[in-house]
Order: C-alpha cells, then structure tokens, then sequence
C-alpha cells in the first residue's frame, strides 16, 4: 500500500500567510478584522495577530461576500447576522466547486 502524504493543519496562521491565501494586503485583513466582529485574533504581548482555522474561513466567507459577490460591508455585515447558516453554506459550496473545478483542470492538463 503507498504511503499517502498527510496534509498539515496548522494552528494559527501569521497575517502574512492570511493576507497571501487570498492575495491582498495585510492592511485589508487588518481592517476587515475591525469591521467584523466574527474574527478574533489571538494576540501575544508583542501585539502579533494569530489567526485560528475558525477566523480564516470567516475571511473566506467575507471575502466571497465582498470581493466575490459584490457586498458593500454593510451589506455583508447585515447578510453574516441576517442568515448566518445559509451564509456560511452558500461560501462553503462555493470553495468546494472552486476545488472541484482546480482538480478538473489539472487533471485534464495531465491527460494532455
């Protein structure tokens, strides 16, 4: 039986590596951590933000609201209180197709 690679899972994520996972900058996820109150970041007595599994699909869920979408902040705020659930859903369904969708290219880039 091939040994099968594990995929690590890290606790907490650096601002750099949030900001990098949706390619913007770090000063966009420090403004969008003031304006939600669903993300909280546990800081060190340095000052130093460390985002848990939990705050990076919150910005997962922004982000597809916002940037995605189409929201004003507002109106995502409102939309996260409104129907957190369905939110929440809606944004998860999206990242699996995108990762479907990511397979299927590759896949098919190989096969050529």
């Amino acid at each position: 039986m091939p040994y099968k690679k594990r995929e690590i899972e890290k606790v907490y994520y650096r601002i750099g590596e949030v900001a990098e996972m949706f390619d913007v900058n770090q000063s966009l996820i420090r403004f969008w951590e003031k304006e939600f109150d669903i993300i909280k970041p546990y800081r060190n007595k340095k000052g130093n933000r460390f985002f848990t599994k939990k705050d990076v699909d919150n910005f997962h869920i922004i982000f597809h609201l916002v940037k995605e979408r189409g929201f004003t902040l507002q109106g995502a705020r409102e939309k996260l209180k409104a129907n957190p659930k369905e939110t929440t859903d809606h944004a998860a369904i999206v990242r699996n197709l995108q990762n479907i969708k990511s397979f299927l290219l590759e896949l098919k880039q190989d096969l050529d």
